[in-house]
């Protein structure tokens, strides 16, 4: 007998089915059980008894995943590593802003393939994809810490339009009007630009936040900084992109890291202007965090404010985007510090 998949990325309908419940409506039971937080079928006390056995001994083990670290940082921010089923390892990191208001990011691939020049995590290599129950218990992993957050950004370690199929289905499991009801405008992609996933996403949804890690808009700068433009450049980038602006209607958040003497330069912040044309796009300015081994230094206050200062003069909304997590590696870019 195949093993049943681990409840956490299963929809009510498929926990009935995958566990051959004895009522069709168990389901959804189980799925509000699972929101609430529930290490087990024994946890489910509107189960008969005899039910909670049966399906306790379907699924001795609830999570696939267990936390083996939690780094607290001065600003509210908790940066977990946590251990897979197979051995491996990923990170996931609840940050929180001055408001109070929790934002979980999230991982969706075992390291990362897409070997940008200014990440760590990019100087990991690529194990796999996550499965949606992997996706999801990050999530529930920090809200056990917190309570419920109400903010998700697939800005983790990997590519997410790389695992789009498990990504679809923990957003739909986000999204559930039964379960932890997230709009689909609390709930972001971060993508380094890879067309036909931008594509799929104008033609089939879900229709949530998407964020480009945009980092140069000048093609030979951009593929020396990220590899992925040597296959998808600017401007087929910028054609899916008005695509998918199109279908969803929302503003596009672009993503500027800045690193000092590299991309920090007007003729930068010009050529970012000039290419959002057409768009409808805030720039998020990010400061380069520190990661060790890797050739770039942080920009200077003024390098920042002048970058800033210039894209404003031309029309773009630009936004410096807070350092939080940065105390303990949690920060933009800095995914992967603990795991070697």
């Amino acid at each position: 007998m195949s093993p049943v998949p681990f409840p956490a990325g299963l929809l009510p309908r498929e926990l009935s089915e995958a566990y051959g419940m004895d009522r069709s409506f168990r389901g959804l039971q189980a799925f509000k059980w699972i929101v609430k937080g529930a290490k087990s079928f024994h946890d489910m006390s509107d189960f008969p008894a005899a039910e909670r056995e049966r399906l306790a001994a379907l699924a001795p083990k609830f999570y696939s995943s267990t936390v083996e670290s939690a780094l607290d940082d001065a600003d509210g921010s908790v940066k977990l590593k946590i251990r897979l089923n197979d051995r491996s390892a990923i990170e996931a990191v609840l940050l929180v802003d001055p408001e109070g208001r929790m934002t979980a990011c999230l991982s969706t691939q075992v390291g990362c393939p897409m070997a940008c020049a200014f990440c760590k995590t990019g100087t990991l290599g690529f194990l796999r994809n996550l499965e949606a129950h992997e996706i999801m218990e990050q999530y529930l992993h920090l809200a056990s810490l917190r309570g419920r957050i109400s903010n998700v950004v697939f800005m983790g370690m990997g590519e997410p339009l790389l695992n789009l199929p498990e990504l679809r289905k923990a957003i739909a499991l986000l999204e559930h009007p039964e379960g932890f009801q997230l709009s689909s405008r609390k709930i972001t992609i971060s993508t380094c630009g890879i067309v036909p996933g931008i594509l799929d996403l104008a033609e089939h949804g879900p229709y949530v936040r998407l964020a480009i890690s945009l980092t140069a808009a000048e093609d030979e700068l951009r593929s020396a900084l990220m590899p992925v433009n040597k296959r998808y450049d600017l401007a087929s980038l910028k054609a899916a992109l008005l695509a998918y602006q199109a279908k969803s209607g929302d503003r596009i958040t672009l993503e500027a890291a800045i690193m000092g003497g590299e991309n920090s330069s007007m003729q930068s912040a010009r050529a970012m202007a000039a290419w959002t044309e057409g768009l409808k796009v805030q720039v998020n300015v990010i400061p380069w965090n520190p990661v060790e081994g890797l050739p770039y230094r942080e920009p200077s206050r003024n390098e920042v404010r002048a970058f800033e200062d210039e894209l404003e003069r031309l029309g773009l909304n630009a936004v410096r985007r807070a350092k939080r997590g940065r105390g303990v590696g949690g920060a933009c870019g800095q995914l992967g510090d603990t795991l070697t």
